[in-house]
C-alpha cells in the first residue's frame, strides 16, 4: 500500500473551511489554495536531498544546506494550474509540466489532451499536484503516463480526496506517496466529493454561471 499522509495541522484545517463556503470568493479561494498548498508542500519535501553549499554571510564565512535534487512539478490541468503556481513560488529551481486528462462520462473512460514534461526526467522525484481526486481515474491515468517514461518517486499533493479514489490509486500505484487535507465522506452520483468544496476549477477561475 502506498504512503499516504493526512495533514491535520490546525491551519490547514482553517483554511479548508474557507474552500468549503459557498461563499468564498473566487479571489480568496485561489489564495487559500495557494496557501494550503504551502503547508501541503512543506510535508511532502521533508525526503528531499540536501547538499552543503559555501556561503559568507555580512559576518562571516559558513556552510549551509540546500536543495540539490532535480525536483519535477506537474499539474493535473486545470485546477492544478493554481497549485503548481504555489509549488513553483516555494521552489523557483523546480522543472514543470503540465497534464490535461479528463474522465469522458459518454466513452466512460479517460481522454488525455494535453502532455507536456520537462526532458529528461528519468529517476526524478515527481510532485504531482490536484487539488481535489474524486474516483481516481485521472489520477490513475496520469500515474500510467508518467511511469512511461521510467520516474523516480511520485508524491501525489492534493487538498481532498474520496475514499474511491485513495483506493484506487493505492491499488493500481501502491508506491506512490500520497498527501492529502482531508478524505471525504463520499461521491454524490455525479462523482461531486462530499461535503467537498464544489467545482475546484470553477470556483477558481469564476466560470459558475
Amino acid at each position: 500500500m502506498s504512503s499516504f499522509t493526512l495533514i491535520e495541522h490546525p491551519l490547514i484545517q482553517h483554511k479548508l473551511s474557507v474552500l468549503r463556503n459557498k461563499n468564498t470568493s473566487s479571489a480568496t479561494f485561489r489564495k487559500t489554495v495557494e496557501e494550503m498548498t504551502h503547508l501541503v508542500c512543506y510535508e511532502a519535501t521533508r525526503k528531499v536531498s540536501l547538499g552543503e553549499v559555501h556561503i559568507e554571510t555580512p559576518l562571516e564565512k559558513t556552510v549551509g544546506k540546500m536543495i540539490d535534487e532535480d525536483l519535477i512539478l506537474v499539474s493535473i490541468m486545470r485546477a492544478g494550474n493554481s497549485m503548481l503556481e504555489a509549488l513553483l513560488n516555494m521552489m523557483p529551481f523546480a522543472r514543470a509540466g503540465h497534464i490535461g486528462i479528463y474522465r469522458d462520462k459518454f466513452v466512460q473512460n479517460t481522454v488525455e489532451y494535453y502532455f507536456r514534461v520537462p526532458q529528461n526526467i528519468k529517476s526524478k522525484r515527481i510532485l504531482l499536484a490536484d487539488p481535489i481526486v474524486a474516483t481516481g481515474d485521472t489520477v490513475v491515468a496520469c500515474l500510467d503516463r508518467l511511469k512511461q517514461y521510467q520516474v523516480g518517486t511520485i508524491q501525489l499533493l492534493t487538498l481532498l480526496i474520496s475514499p474511491q479514489g485513495l483506493e484506487k490509486v493505492q491499488h493500481f500505484h501502491p508506491e506512490v506517496e500520497i498527501y492529502t487535507a482531508s478524505v471525504e465522506r463520499g461521491l454524490n452520483e455525479k462523482g461531486f466529493l462530499l461535503p467537498g468544496i464544489g467545482d475546484a476549477g470553477d470556483r477558481l477561475y469564476h466560470t459558475l454561471e
